[in-house]
């Protein structure tokens, strides 16, 4: 039986996997969570198949070293390289790992009309081709269209300027998706949701955008629910922070993006 006491673990390359964290702070109140920032290896996305996975499975130790309840793999490129084995890490700690790229594939083939599907993600995670696999096995006909952007998440986490530069990179990585006709997009990184505004303008507002966090959410809750290991009694638990980078920038580069306060919150970690 999953103990409640504990906190859900939470990782990403930096603050993208906070936009995960945002939405489980609002679905699963109750809860405690501890997440580890790895902005001192930042980006993940342009990194080969083998250094993702000996990246993953060092920070996905520390957290179950540290003792947590469940393992969140908030970084898409870190899932697509590393997913397999981090479960079977989490296995042998007797801790359930729950990563984001199976849930926004279901989400994404069960809503698009035309079957014409876009994912937008990190080279690193389109060469993987964790989301055509996982669209494939849904045992729908898809047409799927995938674009790797290098640029956008370290654009992304550098911080809030978005300045006509932006505007052309994300128009560039939109006119194959355009031309593809799409009417559903898999945001395939979770920094993205920070440019959700752009995308949905130069996309049209009949594209769905997908992205991880209410599946993810929806997730851990069945999941505790099922082995009892949900937090009870109490209206707010605690989140907390690792950073294997520099923290002040990841507190205030973080808040943005988490929408509630850092401060106080986040230990400098070196592993």
């Amino acid at each position: 039986m999953t103990r409640p006491e504990l906190p859900i673990g939470v990782f990403d390359s930096g603050v993208g996997g906070l936009t995960v964290l945002h939405e489980c702070l609002i679905s699963l109140p109750a809860e405690d969570f501890l997440y580890l920032g790895d902005s001192g290896h930042f980006p993940y996305g342009t990194k080969s198949a083998e250094e993702l996975r000996e990246r993953s499975a060092q920070v996905a130790g520390e957290l179950l070293g540290r003792g947590v309840k469940m393992l969140v793999i908030a970084c898409n490129s870190a899932t697509a390289a590393a997913g397999d084995e981090i479960r079977e890490l989490g296995a042998e700690a007797g801790v359930p790992v729950v990563t984001v790229v199976g849930p926004e594939a279901e989400i994404a083939a069960s809503i698009s009309g035309s079957g014409k599907v876009g994912v937008l993600a990190t080279p690193a995670t389109v060469e993987s081709g964790a989301y055509r696999r996982a669209l494939d096995s849904l045992g729908r006909p898809l047409t799927v269209t995938e674009v790797a952007a290098p640029d956008l998440a370290p654009i992304i986490q550098q911080g809030p300027t978005f300045d006509e530069e932006v505007l052309d990179t994300v128009r560039g990585y939109c006119q194959p998706l355009r031309e593809a006709g799409i009417d559903t997009l898999i945001l395939g990184c979770t920094h993205y949701p920070l440019v959700a505004p752009m995308l949905q303008r130069m996309l049209g507002r009949d594209v769905s955008l997908v992205t991880a966090g209410h599946a993810i959410a929806a997730a851990i809750q069945r999941e505790l629910a099922a082995s009892g290991g949900l937090a009870e009694g109490r209206i707010e638990g605690d989140y907390r922070f690792l950073v294997t980078g520099d923290v002040d920038s990841f507190v205030e580069v973080g808040t943005r993006f988490l929408q509630l306060p850092l401060a106080g919150r986040a230990e400098g970690i070196e592993i």
